[in-house]
């Protein structure tokens, strides 16, 4: 859990960091043809007259439970460390690696958490 938490932390931040320099996805984020870049930054996305419909920060919610309940969970039963949620998909050379350095990466995750 601490790994996990620590991971959405860092990509709040990075979110935060992204969107205030005026980065935002294009298109419509919904039907009526409002931008992303038309909601404000920061908690004003959530709270304000000018926030996120009720509707759309639902269905952020429910993604995120869809994914804390089937996704970021280790499936098969394969992890070799806590927080390994692989799942025999994506490896980015993690089994290349010798002992010694999976443990530097894991210790380095963890202190950056």
């Amino acid at each position: 859990v601490e790994l996990k938490h620590g991971r959405i932390c860092q990509l709040a931040f990075l979110g935060q960091i992204v969107t205030r320099n005026g980065i935002h996805l294009s298109g419509p984020i919904d039907k009526a043809g409002d931008s992303f870049d038309s909601f404000p930054n920061g908690i004003a996305a959530v709270i304000g007259p000018d926030s996120i419909p009720t509707a759309g920060l639902l269905q952020i919610i429910a993604f995120v439970g869809f994914l804390e309940l089937g996704v970021m969970k280790d499936v098969l039963g394969t992890a070799e460390f806590p927080g390994d949620f692989r799942n025999g998909f994506i490896d980015f050379g993690w089994d290349s690696f010798d002992e010694e350095t999976k443990l530097s990466k894991s210790a380095i995750e963890l202190n950056n958490g």
